[in-house]
């Protein structure tokens, strides 16, 4: 059990009075912002349209989150706080990738032919990439109100922009989503 000492370590009443003082800062990160991994990883996925990109999206997300947790307030949305950082992660990436050089593939071999199990499965890749056309404010702001369940003013705080923002690129992106997907129909 959990003494009194002179040295200022928690006594008994403090740990039962505030359990999240019986846990360590790495416990505490593992019971609250790792089970947000998942959802973290579709939303990287959808931003970043690869998969190793997401995991690295996602991995540097939680290395940033987990230096700075001991700066979390307890008993706060984590969810909101975890995709503030994937965001600014993101921003961070892309500041860094316009900055270098880019490189091209050659190939001599002229264009690629898709398989033909690829052009039956067409059609609900196409309704599934009909976001990733989206410009990237409007994507953002709909992923996250529309898949990832946010409020307004969650999605204000986490891309840091205005409410009001935040709610035209939402209707902005979803007329866009309707025409996307309206002409989808119609060919």
């Amino acid at each position: 059990m959990l003494e009194a000492t002179m040295f200022g370590s928690p006594t008994l009443e403090t740990a039962l009075a505030n359990p999240t003082a019986r846990l360590s800062l790495e416990e505490r990160f593992e019971k609250e912002a790792i089970p947000h991994m998942r959802s973290l990883y579709g939303t990287a996925y959808r931003l970043t349209r690869n998969a190793a990109d997401a995991e690295d999206l996602v991995q540097e997300t939680l290395l940033r989150a987990y230096r700075a947790f001991a700066g979390y307030t307890p008993d706060t949305n984590i969810r909101a706080w975890l995709y503030t950082i994937l965001y600014r992660v993101r921003a961070d990436h892309y500041r860094r990738v316009s900055r270098s050089p880019r490189t091209v593939e050659l190939v001599d071999e002229g264009p690629a032919v898709p398989a033909p199990q690829e052009r039956l499965a067409q059609g609900q890749e196409d309704l599934a990439r009909a976001p990733e056309a989206l410009p990237e404010c409007f994507r953002a702001a709909v992923l996250l109100r529309d898949v990832q369940d946010f409020s307004y003013d969650e999605i204000a705080a986490i891309l840091d922009v205005p409410i009001g923002t935040v709610m035209s690129r939402i209707h902005r992106g979803r007329g866009q989503l309707r025409r996307a997907l309206t002409g989808m129909a119609r060919s």
